[in-house]
């Protein structure tokens, strides 16, 4: 089988294309480099991966058959969001229908990595799919949620029209190496901050919480959902729920020092609260995470040493 991966050269494509190599899989990966980095792909040295440097808001070329194509090349972090906003509208517009039009073309499963952020700052707790959000559409946040929202409106489009095979997973805070260290994302600013002697910064009072996924879990999952025949929005996070506060307390922990914190404001529309309702992974896919946080934040955290020099 052969998958075309766009945003290959990203925190979380780099390790989807190492899991479909793995499964035997040819893979093609698509990146443009705003946000993805080369490093990330060095590693890879299988026969079956090949790079194409393009930009999926362009129509996509990829000669021979293709059976799927992964659609994964969405800047996803807050320093995006007032960094590069047009950008993350085209690429979830534009470039969400060049990826359809291109899996019609082939005759492709179509997969997209849609994203919590479709539900906002929830007024339902947990969050399953059947939970339409509180999202406020003009918004900083909204480049990025709206403009995913609306990337599941155009692929339904399509599975409603041209009957596309399509696959839609709903990705919830995942983290681990190949994260950007100044990518504003929490864990990897606390780690940074935490590894060069920074006071850590927290905003509000560090009550607001999320679910954090380790990335192998979260590929695993991705996975199962690709080869499944299932075809409605799916969620894929971990269900463990942890404070900014409790998070501090975990890096702490591990690097055997006390962190001094500092307070921030509260960014707009930031969640005060995110936590997966993973029953369908559970019953459709047999998938659960399986590696919790501490962990996950150790390998992460030995990552970061690496990366920074330290």
């Amino acid at each position: 089988m052969r998958v075309v991966i766009t945003g290959a050269a990203g925190f979380l494509g780099s390790h989807l294309v190492e899991k479909f190599l793995e499964n035997h899989f040819e893979v093609v990966g698509l990146d443009n480099f705003i946000t993805g980095s080369r490093e990330n792909l060095e590693e890879i040295h299988d026969p079956g991966f090949s790079f194409i440097e393009h930009d999926v808001t362009t129509p996509i070329k990829v000669q021979g058959r293709v059976d799927g194509i992964l659609h994964f090349a969405s800047p996803a972090s807050p320093i995006d969001f007032t960094r590069i906003p047009l950008e993350i509208l085209d690429v979830n517009s534009k470039g969400t229908r060049n990826c359809l039009d291109f899996a019609r073309e082939k005759n492709a499963r179509f997969f997209m990595a849609s994203t919590s952020e479709v539900y906002g700052d929830p007024i339902v707790h947990p969050q399953n799919e059947s939970y339409y959000g509180n999202v406020n559409p003009t918004g900083i946040r909204s480049v990025y949620d709206e403009s995913k929202r609306f990337s599941e409106a155009l692929i339904y489009a399509y599975h409603r029209t041209y009957n596309t095979d399509v696959r839609v997973v709903r990705i919830f805070n995942t983290y681990g190496p190949r994260m950007r260290p100044n990518d504003g994302r929490v864990i990897p600013t606390f780690i940074q901050q935490a590894l060069t002697n920074q006071p850590v910064s927290i905003f509000g009072e560090g009550k607001q919480t999320r679910s954090f996924c380790y990335v192998s879990d979260l590929v695993e999952g991705i996975f199962r959902l690709y080869q499944s025949d299932y075809t409605q929005p799916m969620n894929i996070g971990n269900p463990d729920e942890y404070s900014m506060l409790e998070l501090v307390k975990e890096i702490e922990e591990i690097l055997g020092k006390s962190l001094e914190v500092h307070l921030n404001p509260l960014p707009a529309d930031d969640p005060r609260k995110r936590k997966p309702d993973i029953s369908l992974a559970r019953s459709i896919l047999k998938w659960e995470p399986r590696i919790p946080l501490s962990a996950g934040l150790k390998k992460t955290i030995e990552w970061f040493i690496k990366k920074l020099n330290i």
